[in-house]
Order: C-alpha cells, then sequence, then structure tokens
C-alpha cells in the first residue's frame, strides 16, 4: 500500500503503523489456547487503544478466548473494552 495511506491512518489514530503490524502478526501467529500468549495480546490491545484494562475485563476476555480456541476478534476485544 501506499505510505499517505499508512501516514493518514497513524494521524487519525495515533498509533504507529508498526505496532498495528506487529499485532496483527502476533494474533495471527498465536495459540489461543495458551492463556499467557491471549493476556499478552489483550494488554496489548488496551495499551494501543490507550485503555486501561482492569484485572477482571482482562480474566472475562482471556476465559472467553481460551474457553472457545479460536482467532480473537479485535473489534470484540474494543467493544468489550469500551463497555468500562
Amino acid at each position: 500500500m501506499n505510505d499517505s495511506f499508512f501516514r493518514k491512518i497513524e494521524s487519525k489514530t495515533g498509533v504507529p503503523m508498526e505496532e498495528v503490524f506487529a499485532l496483527a502478526n502476533a494474533i495471527q501467529y498465536a495459540d489461543f489456547s495458551d492463556e499467557r500468549q491471549v493476556r499478552k495480546i489483550i494488554r496489548k490491545v488496551g495499551r494501543l487503544a490507550k485503555k486501561e484494562v482492569p484485572q477482571q475485563t482482562e480474566d472475562e476476555l482471556v476465559n472467553s478466548i481460551v474457553k472457545n480456541g479460536k482467532a480473537v476478534n479485535i473489534s470484540d476485544i474494543q467493544d468489550m473494552l469500551g463497555r468500562q
């Protein structure tokens, strides 16, 4: 893609594209039955969103994701963070 496209996204979100790509890569290769990996991803999403994830919310997300063992949907995590 074109660099100006990424610069526009960075300026609107305040999140460097390198961090977005790193998160996407982590999600793509993550083992969602591994609680430690899931917690790491949730914390990274929280940092990128500039939202603190309360322990109870993190635990609920982890339990839900690990129980299902499916790939995480970032929009679901963002939705849950937005309900705080």
